[in-house]
């Protein structure tokens, strides 16, 4: 099972990687802290003071056709924020 799915890597998200040593991932729906909190470490090698987790449910959107409206709903996500241990970072640009 892949926990972590993508790196989040919007501008509010640098500039609190930039000031509290925050990063930002999607990650699997079912994982829990302690996965996330292992998958980080492993794959970055750093070390994880706390992990905090939001859940986001799917919107419904609609759109208008030819053949009449189309309502449909996009998927749920889960969100999770690592805070590293100080002198810890992550550049995800480094592999680029």
């Amino acid at each position: 099972m892949n926990i972590l799915l993508k790196p989040i890597v919007t501008e509010k998200m640098t500039s609190q990687g930039d000031k509290y040593n925050r990063y930002g991932f999607f990650v699997d729906k079912s994982a829990n802290k302690v996965q996330i909190k292992k998958a980080v470490e492993e794959l970055y090698g750093v070390t994880v003071e706390s992990v905090n987790t939001m859940r986001y449910g799917g919107k419904v959107k609609s759109r208008n056709t030819k053949s009449g409206i189309l309502t449909g709903k996009t998927a749920a996500t889960k969100k999770a924020v690592v805070t590293l241990a100080e002198g810890n970072k992550i550049d995800f640009y480094s592999n680029i």
